[in-house]
């Protein structure tokens, strides 16, 4: 295929995607927004007060940058494997395979199509968050990369898990046992500095910390790791689940039958 060819492939699996979660809005769109004021107002005007300041900063501003976080992960992420699962299970991706799209533009089209979604609602929690407190920026380059990469990375894993699925049931698995545990103990509503020497070494190694940590710095400029690391380790992740996906794809791994 010629790059114009290319292009028409990419932009129609993407168009298609989003187009697919804009469609049923109610159903992709709106729950995580009344998920997170919820969160804000409990955190925002009950809970928040009687905390006090975490880390120089009121509760509501401290987790507000990982409610952000968290809505793009759990979107790029359910986003990709729901669509990906749905494609497969209808067997209509067995004609992507047979057709003379590359196998990274067919990859590319489905995690560009749940960055658009982790994205649009990590917007839409940020302008409900305005509501609740002043957000400020710290570090405009830094908020834009690691949101970015981290809806790619998360998109990613959902394209993998919905590979490997079997069932409706199998998509879920990941995100309720693996992702939801890894969100929340990924310092979106504490400070790793308020835990135990050894539970901060354990927490350590989890993923999720880096991203959180790393989108604080770049709005309030507050950080528990090393932000440097913090993106190596998630542009090494990214490129690693590329490849990993780009394997699985060209030997059709579960997807031929």
């Amino acid at each position: 295929m010629n790059p114009q060819e290319q292009w028409i492939a990419f932009s129609t699996i993407v168009v298609k995607e989003v187009r697919r979660f804009t469609r049923i809005w109610l159903q992709t769109l709106l729950p995580p927004a009344i998920t997170i004021v919820l969160y804000f107002v409990i955190f925002g005007t009950l809970i928040g007060p009687r905390i006090g300041e975490m880390s120089g900063f009121s509760y509501i501003e401290f987790v507000v940058p990982g409610l952000i976080m968290m809505s793009v992960i759990t979107n790029s992420y359910s986003n990709v494997v729901s669509s990906f699962y749905g494609t497969k299970f209808q067997r209509s991706v067995e004609e992507l395979l047979v057709s003379p799209v590359p196998s990274y533009i067919i990859l590319l089209g489905y995690v560009i199509g749940g960055v658009c979604r982790g994205l649009i609602v990590g917007l839409i929690v940020t302008v409900l968050s305005l509501f609740f407190t002043d957000l400020q920026v710290n570090n405009i380059p830094v908020t834009v990369a690691i949101v970015f990469l981290t809806a790619v990375l998360f998109a990613l894993a959902g394209f993998i898990n919905a590979v490997f699925a079997n069932s409706f049931d199998d998509i879920s698995i990941i995100p309720t046992f693996v992702l939801t545990p890894l969100t929340y103990l990924g310092g979106v509503f504490y400070s790793i500095n308020m835990l135990p020497e050894f539970w901060q070494g354990l927490s350590m190694a989890n993923p999720i910390l880096y991203m959180v940590n790393t989108f604080r710095y770049g709005l309030l400029g507050i950080t528990d790791i090393n932000v440097a690391w913090a993106f190596c380790m998630v542009i090494g992740f990214c490129v690693a689940l590329f490849a990993f996906s780009i394997y699985l794809l060209d030997r059709g791994e579960k997807l031929r039958s």
